[in-house]
């Protein structure tokens, strides 16, 4: 797989929720060679400044030569992140990881986010519906202000103070959903913390549902070397997968959240 370590070109940073930001970076290497689910390890400092490592972010939205990271601010490096200005450059590796996979055995997809791991679904969302899918996006959050659905028109919406849209989480949203609407064809796909995800994974079997998740880990290299994302598998063979360059999509059947 094709992969560039360029710098790119700050376009803008907006606050899209209370906390989370997107930032737009003119890449033209690396934004026509991404697909929805990949992702990009960013070098989170200057020649004066720590964080050491890079760390991973999933390109939630790719338009021409430009490319977009959804993150909120939650330590030394994404608060340089937060800080960057239009002009800035900024240090990328990618893009990394295996894409979801859009194929003809579903009909209908579920995008279930918790938080932040809305982040891959803008990109996700726009393939789906290209390939001729129907999709129903289904977004959580502990409050209505942290709920980031820019370019995703029409989500439902499920906050756990009840301040917008369902009161429960998304894992609650969706089972409201599956048990009111006849889905044709379903496959989920889910991002967001690992305690969600197995919720997820475990709803997905007991409803005979197919189910593709994206995963988080410790992405020092994302390219394998170093070995700091491991996931264990459920499956027979190597008794670990690495998020970086198995993942970080994975089938839910074939890991252990």
């Amino acid at each position: 797989m094709k992969r560039f370590q360029t710098m790119s070109v700050v376009i803008s940073l907006e606050e899209i929720a209370e906390g989370i930001y997107v930032l737009t970076l003119e890449c033209p290497e690396i934004a026509k060679l991404t697909e929805p689910g990949q992702f990009v390890n960013v070098r989170m400092h200057d020649a004066h400044s720590e964080p050491l490592l890079r760390r991973p972010f999933s390109v939630s939205f790719v338009e021409g030569d430009r490319l977009e990271l959804l993150f909120n601010v939650i330590g030394t490096g994404t608060r340089f992140l937060s800080t960057r200005r239009p002009g800035d450059a900024v240090d990328l590796l990618g893009p990394l990881g295996v894409p979801f996979h859009i194929d003809d055995t579903f009909e209908t997809a579920l995008l279930l986010a918790g938080g932040v791991g809305v982040a891959p679904f803008p990109m996700l969302r726009a393939a789906l519906e290209r390939a001729g899918k129907k999709v129903i996006t289904l977004l959580g959050a502990r409050s209505g202000v942290q709920i980031a659905d820019r370019r995703l028109n029409n989500a439902y919406v499920a906050t756990d103070d009840g301040s917008r849209g369902f009161h429960g989480s998304v894992v609650d949203l969706f089972h409201a959903t599956v048990a009111r609407n006849a889905i044709l064809r379903p496959k989920i796909f889910a991002c967001g913390p690992n305690r969600m995800l197995s919720v997820v994974a475990a709803a997905a079997r007991t409803i005979g549902m197919d189910c593709e998740l994206s995963l988080e880990g410790e992405m020092a290299c994302g390219i394998g070397i170093c070995q700091g994302c491991p996931v264990e598998r459920s499956r027979e063979g190597r008794k670990y997968a690495l998020v970086c360059t198995d993942g970080p999509t994975f089938n839910s059947r074939d890991v252990v959240i």
